[in-house]
């Protein structure tokens, strides 16, 4: 399945560099090296969006397992070039995280890779939410468009 980009309703985006250990023989970034720069990518959003970053879901109680992948590689970033992540989140109602990713290169600003995650939120039970905790909707309040119905 073919993946399509929304507009984003916030975006963050951050520079790194393809480090030796991230690619495979052919010396360009190994497939699953992408996952973890898509794992880097939330974690400075939510550094950047108070409220929002994984210290944030332990401290009220909750995890955020990601339940949903998918990568579109579209070219090949090589050891020693630099990255962009561009982090997406996507305004969804329910008790969800949904966040968009495109990766570039810094160079030339092509465009390597896109994805999207998914996230559900757990209580400290180990039951899945279907309604927004409590911090996920201030934090709604706080950083999201007033223009969306919350």
């Amino acid at each position: 399945m073919k993946l399509k980009l929304h507009e984003p309703t916030l975006s963050f985006r951050h520079e790194f560099i393809v480090r030796f250990s991230e690619v495979d023989m052919m010396k360009v970034v190994w497939h699953g090296s992408y996952v973890i720069y898509l794992e880097d990518g939330r974690e400075k959003f939510g550094a950047n969006y108070a409220g929002i970053g994984y210290d944030d879901y332990l401290r009220m109680g909750y995890v955020a397992p990601v339940v949903n992948m998918q990568i579109e590689y579209k070219q090949s970033l090589k050891a020693g070039e630099k990255g962009i992540v561009e982090t997406r989140y996507i305004y969804q109602p329910g008790a969800k995280l949904t966040f968009e990713y495109v990766i570039y290169r810094s160079s030339d600003m092509e465009v390597m890779a896109i994805a999207t995650t998914t996230q559900v939120f757990v209580s400290p039970q180990g039951e899945m939410q279907y309604t927004c905790p409590e911090f996920f909707e201030e934090w709604k309040k706080r950083w999201l468009p007033s223009t969306l119905s919350l």
